[in-house]
């Protein structure tokens, strides 16, 4: 999956589907599940003498979302886009917007096999 771990996404699809950004948390089963800031809050009651809640309880946690249901949320778009990848003229890959065509980051160094000639 093109999503990373601090992107900003949008929620397309399922209860918590919104048009607020949302951080992504972490990136789990080699991109296949992605756990989202405030988005998929559950519940889980925990027994007294657990490390997390000492005095017992209820624990608020978010889990995963599947990467289907999100979509990456281009700043200079301000709105949810595809992400594609391509070789820049030194060599190095980059991640861009498929809406604005606008680099989003670098993921590898430049390589004199994919430079430009």
């Amino acid at each position: 999956m093109k999503i990373q771990r601090g992107d900003s996404v949008l929620v397309i699809s399922g209860n918590d589907a919104g048009s607020t950004p949302r951080q992504v948390v972490q990136v789990l089963d080699g991109g296949k599940k992605v756990v989202l800031e405030g988005v998929n809050r559950v519940f889980k009651h925990v027994r007294r003498g657990h490390p997390k809640s000492p005095q017992g309880g209820r624990l608020q946690i978010e889990l995963p979302v599947d990467s289907s249901n999100v979509k990456f949320y281009c700043s200079s778009c301000s709105k949810g886009t595809r992400v594609g990848y391509r070789f820049r003229d030194d060599g190095s890959k980059e991640r861009f917007c498929k809406g604005c065509s606008t680099s989003i980051n670098t993921i590898s160094p430049a390589k004199a096999a994919h430079a430009a000639k």
